[in-house]
């Protein structure tokens, strides 16, 4: 099948989404920036690639689903979305700043945070979460509504006591926002993370929506 490339594209700091001419966008999709979808693709109503500073990139054959979001960043260093070929992304699932492999399927409502890696075939499930800088080998499961943390890799359920320390060492706030606060002054913590996403989407003041005619 060769459709038209559809969707809302956006220019986003002098960069153009491309879309492959065997691709699929539906009409609410938005592509903002530096976004390419591969040969084959199909991005799904409501779905959202967001380029920030960075780059999202599709695969050959790769499905992103309903309502999924994908946002690069490089407020803390370069941090693209790369989807390999043959990627399923599931509705409402998000994925920053983060590397999938062939052949993943990340499930409905799924996570995958900043500097995460998901090995060839691995599954993320329903409602996991791949924590930030987490590494995932091939053909790995994340079961359902799980955390996957670390190098290599380990599992917490969410009521797990230990959850809130191994966050901790993570050191999301740095890892995604660049933002060097203590663990436990979340007021501060918070305040400049949300200045750090103030300043870097400020940036779509200037955006300007493609002309596809």
């Amino acid at each position: 099948m060769i459709a038209e490339a559809q969707g809302i594209r956006v220019r986003h700091r002098g960069h153009e989404p491309q879309v492959h001419p065997t691709a699929y966008v539906a009409p609410t999709a938005a592509l903002v920036g530096d976004v390419r979808v591969g040969p084959r693709a199909r991005v799904m109503y409501g779905a959202v690639l967001d380029a920030e500073g960075s780059r999202v990139e599709v695969g050959e054959a790769a499905v992103i689903c309903e309502n999924a979001v994908l946002r690069g960043s490089a407020v803390a260093v370069d941090q693209p979305v790369l989807v390999d070929d043959h990627v399923f992304v599931g509705p409402h699932a998000t994925l920053l700043g983060c590397a999938v492999g062939r052949c993943v399927y990340v499930a409905t409502a799924a996570t995958v945070l900043q500097g995460a890696r998901l090995g060839a075939g691995s599954v993320v499930a329903v409602g996991a979460l791949v924590h930030a800088r987490t590494v995932v080998p091939d053909e790995y499961f994340v079961p359902p509504n799980t955390v996957a943390l670390d190098a290599p890799v380990r599992l917490l359920a969410p009521g797990d006591p230990g959850l809130a320390e191994a966050v901790r060492r993570v050191g999301f706030a740095q890892v995604a926002f660049g933002v060097d606060a203590e663990w436990t002054d979340r007021i501060s913590r918070y305040e400049h993370i949300a200045e750090v996403r103030v300043a870097e989407f400020g940036a779509h003041a200037d955006d300007e929506v493609v002309d596809l005619g």
